[in-house]
C-alpha cells in the first residue's frame, strides 16, 4: 500500500499536534522563567493551530461554520504567537543571542 499525500498531510498534522501540545504543557510543568513559558506556548500554539490549518483543508467533507471559523481564526492566532516569539527572542532568558 503506497501513502498517498494527504494521509501524509493528515499523519504529519497529527504529530505536529502532538509535539505542540507537548510543548504547551512543558511550558506549564517544566518551565519557570515566565519568558521561557511564553516562548514554549507560543511555539505549542503554532503547530496546534497550523495542523488544525492543515486537516480542515485535506478533509474530504463540505466545510462546517466551525470549520470557517477556525479557517479565520488560526492565522490570527498564528500571527500573534509568531510576533511575541519575535519580540522575545533577544530578552534575558528569551532564548535568542542577547
Amino acid at each position: 500500500m503506497t501513502p498517498d499525500a494527504v494521509r501524509i498531510a493528515v499523519t504529519a498534522s497529527w504529530a505536529a499536534t502532538g509535539i505542540g501540545l507537548g510543548l504547551w504543557l512543558w511550558g506549564w510543568l517544566a518551565v519557570r522563567n515566565p519568558i521561557q513559558k511564553l516562548r514554549f506556548h507560543d511555539c505549542g500554539i503554532v503547530l496546534v493551530f497550523s495542523a488544525i490549518i492543515a486537516r480542515v483543508l485535506v478533509q474530504a467533507r463540505a466545510l462546517t461554520p466551525i470549520d470557517w471559523l477556525l479557517l479565520v481564526l488560526a492565522p490570527v492566532f498564528i500571527a500573534a504567537a509568531l510576533w511575541r516569539l519575535s519580540r522575545t527572542m533577544n530578552l534575558p532568558g528569551g532564548g535568542g543571542n542577547p
